[in-house]
């Protein structure tokens, strides 16, 4: 042999090494990342919801959901720094059970999380664009705007969206600059001696009386106002030093979040009593109505109308890759894995996130309705994260990391258990929508069983490849 041939033979032997992605998130980038993420469509669409429920008092139950999220957001910390991959709650599950089907249910559930969210938007988007431009949709305009709406997200989705950090810095700029206005608006009226200050202590009790349950049930719908600083941790791998920045920026992240929710609802609720803002799915423009008449509303609802699209777009790009991630790993059928022969983009997936988008809108249709199934969803999703902080730290890893306190991982997941209970007075028709949404998912998971013992083919989790060949139990 000679030794170009021997070189050449070494050189084709040689393992190939899959490219890593580029770390570009300093802490100024990551902060905006996670404060873009957290923003949105909650805020906009459900703070009337919630002052329905408890009066005067609305900030209340978002201050409450804020201390649920940094609880949980401490175990994320732990298990983003431990384990810096960009896979979140289904990696976690992987490593702390080892068994593909409650891997497999906690993506689903996540992936089902974000096409409630992106429903809830769709909704909010027609309500706002019917409120702020005079044309006064019915509730079959609404939905119907809704679907149209989602087709569009679809479209965008099949043609393939390169998503960038600057373009993200720009959807969070004009998110908070809506917020910023309510706030400025109702602070400025505040300061004329305009709106009534003292609805703010003011609370409508539940029919036995007393604070706690009413509390207890806006909560689990202010919630969804909190979620998305979960999906910060799919960028462990694009943030440099994720182990030292990830625990201080996440915390700033989700604390600026819950300053400007519990300010938004000292204004809004300063502005516009509990009974008016909880009629239909537009609060935020009627504080503008009130508070600055003479405010061009339309340009508030072009912002609002803006967040939401861009809170609609980026759950359905994450809910169609989840669909095709599932796939291409044999834990879902493999039609859903095909890619399109031009745009490629996971056509298959997407067609079949739409679809259950669709159904929502058209079967579902109210935004609490949506809002509180997405919260729902995740604090099952959070309640597992919790749980396997505690069973994966006999798990050492060889870096540092950042560890919370024991106690902090006990009272993330005994807070989103009992959140997550019927106990809390939470609609019914939310644990419908979600075990329909999970019934589906076993279907496939079924499906997708028979199909791989046909074919001989196994699942592989997120991660695999970090477990050291451990053996799974299925």
């Amino acid at each position: 042999m000679t030794d170009a041939t021997a070189s050449q033979a070494a050189t084709s032997a040689a393992p190939v090494v899959e490219p890593g992605l580029r770390r570009v998130m300093g802490p100024w980038l990551l902060l905006l990342f996670i404060v873009g993420d957290i923003l949105g469509t909650g805020i906009y669409a459900l703070t009337g919801q919630v002052a329905k429920q408890v009066g005067g008092v609305v900030w209340l139950p978002f201050a409450v959901a804020f201390v649920v999220a940094v609880i949980t957001a401490f175990s994320y910390l732990e298990l983003v720094t431990k384990y810096p991959r960009a896979a979140g709650a289904a990696l976690y599950a992987h490593r702390a059970f080892g068994i593909h089907f409650i891997t497999f249910i906690v993506a689903f559930a996540v992936m089902c999380s974000g096409i409630t969210s992106s429903s809830t938007a769709s909704r909010a988007f027609a309500a706002n664009l019917s409120h702020a431009f005079g044309l006064n949709f019915s509730a079959w305009g609404i939905t119907a705007v809704g679907l149209g709406f989602m087709a569009l997200v679809a479209a965008i989705n099949l043609r393939g969206v390169g998503e960038s950090v600057k373009v993200n810095v720009l959807l969070t700029c004009v998110e908070l600059t809506g917020l910023l206005i309510i706030i400025v608006i109702g602070f400025w009226a505040i300061s004329l001696g305009q709106g009534d200050v003292s609805r703010v202590t003011q609370f409508k009790p539940a029919e036995g009386g007393g604070l706690f349950w009413p509390v207890i049930a806006a909560t689990t719908l202010a919630f969804f106002a909190m979620v998305g600083f979960e999906d910060s941790v799919n960028m462990a791998e694009e943030t440099r030093d994720p182990t030292r920045i990830f625990p201080r920026i996440l915390l700033a992240g989700l604390g600026t979040a819950g300053v400007i929710y519990v300010l938004v609802s000292i204004s809004a609720i300063t502005l516009v009593s509990p009974e008016e803002l909880g009629i239909g799915e537009t609060p935020l423009l009627k504080v503008v109505q009130a508070g600055a008449p003479n405010f061009p509303v339309w340009i508030f609802g072009f912002i609002t109308m803006f967040a939401v699209a861009n809170s609609a777009l980026i759950n359905m790009l994450m809910a169609s890759r989840l669909v095709y991630g599932m796939s291409r790993e044999h834990v879902l059928p493999p039609v859903l894995g095909k890619v399109h022969p031009t745009r490629h983009t996971p056509y298959i997936a997407i067609g079949f996130t739409t679809l259950l988008a669709f159904a929502l809108i058209t079967f579902v249709g109210e935004v609490p309705a949506l809002g509180g199934t997405t919260a729902l969803l995740l604090l099952c999703v959070f309640t597992v994260v919790n749980v396997a902080v505690l069973v994966l730290r006999r798990e050492p890893v060889e870096h540092k990391h950042f560890r919370t306190p024991t106690i902090m991982p006990i009272l993330g997941a005994l807070s989103c258990a009992f959140l997550a209970g019927p106990w809390t007075g939470r609609d019914p028709v939310q644990y419908r929508v979600a075990g329909a949404l999970i019934g589906i998912g076993i279907l496939l998971w079924i499906v997708t069983v028979l199909v791989n013992r046909a074919t001989g083919a196994r699942p592989a989790g997120p991660g695999v490849e970090d477990i050291g060949g451990k053996e799974l139990r299925s």
